[in-house]
């Protein structure tokens, strides 16, 4: 192992760089946010309906509201990905398939983002249904970062600067107390799915601020 002065330390074979995690992430984060916009629908003109345009408007604001949400969602996935990419010099094998797996669940949210629009106003049992699989995927999503969180940060040879415990155990409480707040989702879910859709919405804006934060100003060495 080369140990002198200024000269960078060897790379292991078992190690990749984070360039490739990073631009195969953001394809996946930039189809799945562009899918949403597909279940926004133009009402047809020639349609036979009672109604005026402003009104078949304004009858599709659940595809809107999820929209929103599930927009606001994995565009915070998306800076908190990469807050936490540029944490890391390389990646193992181990953070790369925990990378999949975050990006399984991304590239899922579309779906249960059409159901939830298209069931959000359906019968009561209907409409259950649509929110509690689109609180599910959240869950599963949560899951899915905070093992990926825990991958990068679990070596700290791979690391700009090695995160000091204490730090590392703040993140991962950020994490808990949004993971147990999805979880309640599932449950509220069968109360109002509109509610449930609503508290989606507050949890993206939580994850708005920086849970990296004690983190980052631990291993300030990769600029953005």
């Amino acid at each position: 192992m080369n140990t002198e002065p200024g000269l960078p330390e060897p790379r292991s074979a078992t190690d990749f760089s984070t360039a490739r995690l990073e631009a195969f992430s953001d394809g996946v984060f930039a189809i799945a946010i562009t899918l949403l916009v597909l279940d926004l629908r133009v009402p047809e003109p020639d349609s036979p309906r009672e109604e005026s345009l402003a009104q078949a408007l304004a009858h599709q604001w659940p595809a809107y509201f999820a929209y929103l949400v599930s927009f606001l969602v994995i565009g915070i996935i998306w800076i908190n990905h990469h807050a936490m990419c540029a944490l890391a010099r390389r990646v193992d094998r181990r953070t790369l398939f925990a990378n999949l797996f975050l990006l399984l669940t991304v590239s899922v949210i579309p779906f249960p983002t059409r159901l939830l629009a298209t069931y959000l106003t359906a019968p009561d049992s209907d409409a259950h249904t649509a929110a509690a699989v689109y609180a599910a995927t959240m869950v599963a999503m949560g899951v899915a970062f905070s093992l990926l969180f825990l991958a990068f940060t679990s070596d700290a040879s791979r690391l700009h600067t090695p995160v000091p415990a204490a730090d590392r155990r703040a993140a991962l409480r950020r994490f808990g107390v949004g993971g147990l707040c999805y979880l309640a989702t599932v449950v509220l879910a069968y109360v109002s799915p509109v509610a449930m859709l609503a508290t989606h919405a507050l949890l993206a804006v939580y994850y708005c601020f920086d849970q990296l934060a004690p983190v980052r100003r631990s291993a300030p060495g990769k600029s953005a």
